[in-house]
């Protein structure tokens, strides 16, 4: 399951074109072929309360606390979510695996967010599915969902996936609003073999 609370910010896609064509070393989104995944910073001229980069093993102590503080908060703590996914408290080592990418946020140098891409188990092998997207309240409202967002799409792009897929719940609004406005349709029920049976909204995307 996938869960954003967050709004957008009409700068942030183009933002995110502009950076990806400036050189690496002046503040850019840069992307690592040998890794398969994307390094992010801001120039000077634009500069969220915020820094995205790959995950590390050290991060994955705080990303699992993320995890298990948020998903009670929508009520997903239950059977079928997410949350008991043996991968929570490795989630480094998880997504080290090929065509896998996961990125945490940090505000003030303290991760309060993360999400990631990974193949859609029991799916075809162009999908993947946008996966454990969640963000501590100290992070919500500071664009930081859309950002996270638009970099999980283009490292399932640079991982070769031509479709994206995510599971969320009814009643996170605000999730699927963010959802919707990057491209996002409703489909009638859930694709692949992710065992989140507590789910009960599906999402679609082109790449």
């Amino acid at each position: 399951m996938t869960s954003v609370v967050e709004t957008q910010p009409s700068t942030a896609r183009n933002a995110l074109k502009a950076s990806s064509r400036r050189n690496p070393g002046s503040g850019s989104a840069a992307p690592d072929a040998r890794a398969g995944t994307l390094a992010l910073s801001w120039g000077p001229m634009s500069t969220p309360p915020f820094t995205i980069r790959p995950i590390l093993p050290t991060d994955d102590a705080a990303v699992a606390a993320i995890i298990r503080t948020v998903m009670p908060e929508f009520g997903a703590n239950g059977p079928g979510f997410a949350i008991h996914d043996p991968e929570i408290d490795h989630m480094a080592a998880a997504y080290a695996r090929p065509r896998c990418a996961y990125f945490v946020v940090e505000r003030e140098g303290v991760v309060c967010g993360g999400g990631g891409v990974a193949p859609l188990d029991g799916g075809d092998p162009d999908v993947c599915e946008l996966r454990k997207m969640y963000f501590l309240p100290a992070l919500r409202g500071q664009g930081a969902g859309a950002a996270l967002m638009l970099w999980c799409l283009e490292a399932a792009r640079m991982l070769g996936f031509r479709r994206c897929y995510l599971e969320t719940l009814h009643g996170m609004d605000a999730a699927q609003k963010l959802y919707e406005r990057n491209g996002f349709a409703r489909i009638d029920g859930p694709m692949g073999a992710t065992g989140h049976f507590g789910c009960n909204r599906f999402y679609l995307r082109e790449l």
